[in-house]
């Protein structure tokens, strides 16, 4: 009897200790000093709160056109309380880099109430009121310029509100490639530097479906293309689409499975016939200001017999959140890349997490026998810890390179941190003679981080969503950095004064992608042309655009050109931060844009929840495809420690059933 109760009691302290090894990566960890993700359980139920709904968002639907180079999104979401008590919600979802945010609408049954762009405290404080005085209210909130939030108070039980957001964005074609990314799904982004980090920083602490769980909102997205020119191809490397051809120039194409559609990326590639690109000028009087965009296809680009000696530093993410596909997608690119290196070039490699650690204490010569130890270090690279990237950049940043040599910090990483801004800060302040490249890696990267570090490094951003990817981004950054392809770009003008040019500089060209200047004209006269001339291994080369023949109906340059003027003062901020502020605020109620200072505020006046209570629900979100349970929550033992602690658990029940069986025959 005595020997079978025994038996039960080390069968329960097993089955205990083997739910303390699984409730390490399930339970829900509460952010305590730094914010941080933690997992949702879907059974988890307090006291008294049955009937509420903890997943009140059902869908999301995005309408895309698609015209030539700019993009126009309608991206509506559907929240519906299917439980019996009041509640608030708050959904953190990712947003282009590029998206001038222009407007917001709330639906609720027959009532359409268009939101009002307010400075971001004052739109706050309209939200706080009307939630409550018992109205039904949404906010539109930027945290990062790719990361948004949407808060809808007093959703009442039965309810179907819709929220529809509106922005643009230019799509710059490379290659004779055009290429639209809806953003799928924000990742769980390291807490670690919060006090760092510029702005609101809760939002991290956000929860995440574990792992393989099913995403429970729909996704659907609808695209329509129409090109000036006829399209040659169209095709998604991220979702398996359906098109329906209207005639060679329209098209319209829709998901084949929405099911956890939205764990990623969608990404939409798109050629026109002769891998031809849009090229021209384009403008539009607005308030009494006139706006231009100018597109010009620079020449094809020479690649010299011989390219100089080059210093490359990688700074490799190896963190928690690495672990799993990224990682190994970041093991076939950095051995593509290492294999693309001359003789004569340097490289070092700086692995970072929560620390960071070095190939060797000075450059290699990029030789066989030092590429096939940077490859062997490599791929012992598991992932784990936290995301130190500001500290990993500053020691890349210090490294010591031969003078005479171009010097080229390639950064690899999914981009899962909370204070970009301190990064991009430190990059622009300590450039020098550095090329600073990005590439970022998995699903659905933090691209506000790959791009920014990219924006303030003058260089380019690349963005690998799968290992078969990494073959050709690696081949592409070769080409890029081989030679440029036009360099020394000035504007040129005749007839009118030019103003507020986006970007200030064009810099140059390395590669073969159309340049593209936003700005702003006055004083034009009858002959008034805008063009382009810069210098390429073939000489001089330059485009004029007559301003008369150009398009004059293209209403998104505004927004456009607004959106691009933010994205330079986020990257690279005013030494007077209130002057700044003040600026992005003036910019944001000026063209109706969600900035980092303004926010879009919807308010029902009827007064719906007359109770005074409700409860306030976090929407999880899936973890991008490809990332593992190891980039949430509080860093996690490795899977060494939980060996060691079931065979120590094994032995002690061991040692215990014998000291029983000894009293049992005493």
């Amino acid at each position: 009897m005595r020997l079978a109760i025994a038996h039960r009691l080390l069968a329960a302290l097993f089955l205990l200790a083997t739910a303390t090894i699984t409730l390490a990566t399930t339970t829900p960890i509460q952010p305590q000093h730094n914010p941080a993700p933690y997992f949702f359980i879907e059974s988890f139920v307090e006291e008294g709160d049955s009937g509420t709904d903890r997943l009140p968002l059902k869908a999301t639907h995005a309408d895309i056109q698609l015209n030539g180079f700019i993009a126009s999104v309608v991206l509506t979401q559907e929240y519906r309380n299917e439980g019996n008590t009041p509640i608030n919600a708050c959904y953190i979802f990712p947003g282009s880099t590029r998206a001038a945010v222009n407007g917001m609408t709330m639906t609720i049954g027959e009532r359409r109430i268009v939101a009002k762009i307010k400075e971001k405290q004052q739109a706050k404080k309209i939200f706080t009121e009307a939630k409550k005085a018992g109205k039904s209210a949404s906010l539109l909130s930027q945290k990062r310029p790719n990361v948004f939030s949407m808060d809808v108070a007093n959703v009442m039980p039965g309810d179907v509100i819709k929220i529809a957001l509106t922005y643009t964005e230019i799509i710059t074609p490379e290659d004779g490639i055009y290429e639209f990314v809806l953003p799928g799904v924000v990742g769980p982004r390291y807490g670690g530097d919060a006090a760092q980090a510029s702005g609101e920083t809760q939002w991290i602490a956000n929860p995440y479906l574990a792992k393989g769980k099913p995403d429970p909102v729909r996704y659907g997205i609808d695209v329509q293309v129409a090109s000036p020119l006829p399209i040659g191809a169209l095709k998604s490397p991220s979702h398996k689409i359906i098109t329906d051809w209207q005639d060679e120039k329209n098209a319209s194409l829709q998901l084949h499975d929405s099911k956890n559609a939205g764990n990623r990326d969608f990404i939409l590639r798109y050629q026109l016939k002769g891998e031809k690109i849009l090229t021209g000028l384009s403008r539009f009087e607005s308030n009494g200001e006139n706006y231009f965009l100018l597109v010009a296809q620079p020449p094809q680009k020479v690649l010299p017999e011989q390219v100089p000696p080059r210093d490359y530093f990688f700074v490799v993410d190896v963190s928690g959140s690495m672990h799993g596909f990224p990682l190994d997608t970041t093991k076939q690119l950095m051995s593509n890349l290492l294999g693309t290196l001359n003789p004569s070039d340097r490289f070092n490699i700086l692995f970072f997490a929560g620390g960071s650690r070095l190939l060797s204490p000075q450059p290699l010569a990029a030789t066989a026998e030092n590429i096939a130890r940077a490859n062997a270090m490599m791929n012992n690279q598991s992932g784990g810890g936290g995301t130190d990237l500001y500290s990993a950049m500053k020691n890349a940043l210090a490294m010591n390179s031969d003078e005479n040599s171009s010097r080229n910090i390639v950064l690899v990483s999914d981009g899962y941190i909370s204070a970009e801004q301190r990064v991009f800060s430190l990059i622009d302040q300590n450039l020098h003679r550095n090329n600073v490249f990005a590439f970022g890696i998995g699903s659905s990267v933090n691209r506000h981080l790959i791009e920014g570090v990219a924006k303030a490094g003058r260089s380019e951003a690349f963005v690998v969503t799968n290992r078969a990817e990494a073959l050709s981004q690696a081949k592409r950054f070769f080409d890029y950095i081989s030679a440029p392809a036009l360099t020394n770009i000035q504007l040129t003008v005749k007839g009118l004064e030019l103003y507020d040019i986006e970007p200030a500089r064009v810099p140059d060209m390395l590669a073969q992608r159309a340049v593209m200047v936003l700005g702003k004209y006055r004083n034009a006269q009858a002959n008034a042309t805008i063009g382009l001339k810069g210098v390429s291994g073939q000489g001089e080369h330059q485009w004029s655009f007559a301003l008369q023949n150009s398009e004059a109906a293209d209403p998104t340059l505004p927004q456009l050109w607004a959106r691009k003027r933010l994205e330079r003062m986020y990257v690279i901020p005013e030494q007077d931060a209130k002057q700044q502020r003040e600026n992005i605020v003036d910019i944001g109620l000026k063209y109706s844009l969600l900035t980092r200072h303004t926010s879009f505020v919807a308010v029902d006046e009827i007064v719906r929840n007359k109770t005074g209570s409700s409860q306030n629900i976090k929407q999880p979100l899936p973890l991008p495809k490809g990332v593992s349970n190891h980039a949430v929550g509080q860093p996690m033992p490795e899977p060494e420690l939980y060996l060691l602690g079931l065979i120590t658990l094994l032995l002690a029940i061991r040692i215990h059933r014998r000291k029983l069986c000894c009293t049992n025959v005493h």
